[in-house]
């Protein structure tokens, strides 16, 4: 399973953006938990949320507070991380993840994963 994170780009504070997680190489999307990660500059990776095989999301709520949300498109293969009212610090490059799950569960951690996308940078000025 290959995974293409796009979507980044530079942005105000204030704006949105909808990341994209694609995976191609003949796989069932369908039936992989996804998660994104982020890496601010001079941090560790960050848990930022992640969508179960069923459609079930969760945030960290450390950050997120309400201003992301997540979809998938199963036809594409793809899952959306629609981030809005972006802050400085939600700077950071962005990773999409997955593993193929048979149960409905969202994983946190980056060691559950199997599979990881490219970075994708977000910059949002003030």
């Amino acid at each position: 399973v290959q995974l293409q994170a796009s979507g980044g780009g530079l942005v105000q504070a204030g704006d949105s953006l909808r990341l994209s997680c694609t995976a191609s190489g003949g796989t069932t999307f369908s039936t992989y938990t996804v998660g994104w990660f982020r890496q601010c500059p001079g941090k560790d990776h960050e848990f930022v949320g992640g969508i179960s095989r069923n459609d079930d999301s969760i945030f960290n709520s450390a950050f997120v507070k309400g201003r992301f949300t997540l979809s998938r498109d199963n036809a594409k293969n793809t899952v959306y991380l629609l981030m809005n009212s972006l802050k400085p610090e939600d700077t950071a490059v962005y990773y999409c993840a997955a593993r193929l799950s048979s149960q409905n569960i969202v994983y946190s951690a980056r060691g559950d994963y199997e599979y990881w996308g490219q970075g994708t940078q977000v910059t949002v000025s003030s």
